[in-house]
């Protein structure tokens, strides 16, 4: 008889071999070695395969090939393929330290959580753009906070680069949904709604290389914005001032500038906070290159992320639009 993994780690593909080649070469150093890995390629032109096989003597690998239908269903047909009953969901566009999979262990050997996530963090090998934009994506002084980050603003709500679920939590609350992005927080919420917790392991982290230019940062983060809307709207009670304060920030400094000749304090203010950004993305990074790419970074964070969150606040909320009518390009069919 096969003995059964303690972890099944499962992990979406589409058209990205060279990404899961550095992400299995990561994997094939663990110090715990009691998991299965599956790999499910979206439907990809470029498959992996012949990446798999060639770790396969080093990693206890599954491999699968679908079609088309978006990240969420396809972790969702992972979670049904596989056999522990603890499931870790990783992006491909990740490096999991050695000692990931210790921590996680030894943290459930403490408290038997139903799900959980950990942090993301950049790579010594990343490039400054990656490392600036990831210091914006997880700084509490901007939006790293705000997207969920953090324990500050509630119950931690795991993403879907670095989250682990129950077998019980994945056959009672049925997995990801068909919204992208945004399928990770919505599945946080039904998971609370059914009656379970979620759980920050802090020393859980993975190194995210966020596959990005400015021009993707930009249209992500402005997805980001569209989606809060239409979860909050999905799950009532779950609106926060804090998601406005992007689109605030934004309108904001857009009238202090305006009105610079008669109030020339105003846009002092916006510099102040920009100068904190420098500052720390200055002393985590040390790179006087990061924290000037970090300031900008910041910038098209709140712009971008803002700005999607009116459009959807005023498509669905002001005009009562249906999200799926007025926004398809979100959802998966």
């Amino acid at each position: 008889m096969v003995k059964k993994p303690k972890y099944s780690l499962i992990v979406p593909v589409y058209n990205r071999p060279d990404e899961v080649e550095e992400l299995l070469e990561s994997l094939a150093i663990q110090s715990l070695k009691d998991f299965e890995l599956l790999i499910v390629e979206d439907g990809s032109s470029i498959p992996c395969k012949s990446v798999c096989d060639a770790y396969s003597d080093r990693i206890n690998i599954r491999y699968f090939f679908k079609e088309n239908s978006g990240p969420g269903p396809s972790r969702n047909y992972g979670m049904e393929q596989a056999n522990a009953d603890y499931f870790i969901i990783f992006d491909s566009d990740c490096l999991i330290p050695e000692n990931y999979l210790a921590e996680v262990d030894f943290f459930l050997s403490k408290n038997p959580i139903a799900c959980f996530g950990g942090p993301d963090a950049a790579h010594p090998s990343f490039s400054a753009v990656q490392k600036a934009i990831n210091f914006v994506m997880t700084s509490p002084i901007t939006t790293g906070g705000i997207r969920g980050g953090g324990e500050q603003l509630g119950k931690f709500q795991p993403r879907s680069f670095n989250m682990g679920i129950s077998r019980e939590v994945f056959e009672k609350v049925g997995g990801y949904g068909k919204i992208h992005p945004g399928e990770d927080p919505d599945l946080s919420f039904r998971i609370w709604q059914a009656g379970f917790d979620t759980a920050l392991i802090e020393k859980a982290h993975v190194f995210h290389k966020r596959r990005i230019d400015w021009q993707k940062f930009s249209k992500q983060v402005y997805k980001f914005g569209v989606v809060r809307v239409i979860l909050n709207k999905w799950h009532k009670g779950t609106s926060r001032f804090t998601y406005w304060l992007p689109a605030l920030f934004s309108l904001g400094l857009l009238g202090s500038i305006a009105l610079f000749p008669l109030f020339p304090f105003l846009v002092d203010v916006y510099l102040l906070y920009f100068v904190l950004v420098f500052l720390g993305a200055l002393l985590r990074e040390r790179s006087l290159c990061i924290a000037v790419l970090a300031v900008w970074a910041a910038a098209v964070q709140f712009f971008s992320y803002g700005f999607g969150f009116l459009k959807a606040q005023f498509l669905l909320r002001l005009l009562g639009k249906d999200e799926f009518k007025a926004l398809p390009g979100f959802f998966f069919k």
